[in-house]
């Protein structure tokens, strides 16, 4: 773990330029002890890196390090898919660039509802995949996971959430991720548990803990 020392700001920014994720973002950071900022306090064009990682860590870094530079500041970026087993694990870290980054996430879902439409349940295996990189001005990087099993359901559901959330089904809980209000889906998402794994890290980079012993 790095050391902050005692000039670094006690601030983090959520480097995405994705309102519904940085919304959440935000609501899972809050509380952590440190001052949350978004890109739309240091710049009002969008932030949009280009992502050309091979990976979700790879993205993530490149977005956290890139608001970073921008910034002076404590970022953080995360970069997640979802991953469907019928279909050799696609559309995984292409996820927001699937049939074209401007086609619409519920088009998107349609075109993947209708490659599964003979797949049987037991074959409709899936899951939410999630990176997260702390990236800090001294040039060293965090990086946290988490991973949330599921299946893809047979038809779109529920208003919470973003991305394909509507087609997640969450066995455990028989609902669509869609479904779940905020503090349910926090708990047991893949951004949920990265994000929560970032906070123990924050924690100590910041100092906002005594130390265990």
């Amino acid at each position: 773990m790095t050391d902050a020392g005692p000039t670094l700001r006690r601030e983090l920014v959520v480097a995405t330029g994705n309102p519904g994720k940085c919304a959440e973002m935000e609501q899972i950071l809050q509380g952590c002890g440190i001052r949350i900022l978004t890109m739309a306090h240091f710049s009002d064009q969008p932030f949009e890196p280009d992502e050309t990682g091979c990976t979700y860590m790879e993205n993530a870094e490149i977005k956290a390090l890139a608001a970073c530079r921008m910034t002076g500041r404590v970022c953080v970026a995360d970069d997640a898919g979802l991953e469907i087993d019928a279909l050799d694990g696609v559309p995984g870290v292409y996820s927001r660039r699937f049939l074209g980054e401007d086609t619409p996430f519920p088009a998107k879902m349609a075109r993947i509802l209708e490659m599964l439409r003979d797949v049987p349940d037991e074959q409709r295996g899936c899951r939410f995949r999630a990176a997260v990189a702390i990236a800090i001005p001294d040039g060293a990087v965090i990086g946290c996971h988490g991973i949330c099993e599921g299946r893809i359901g047979h038809e779109q559901r529920g208003t919470f959430g973003f991305g394909y959330d509507p087609i997640f089904l969450v066995p455990g809980l028989g609902k669509h991720m869609a479904e779940l209000a905020p503090e349910v889906k926090h708990g047991i998402s893949h951004r949920g548990q990265a994000l929560a794994r970032a906070r123990e890290a924050l924690a100590v980079l910041f100092d906002t803990v005594p130390p265990e012993g």
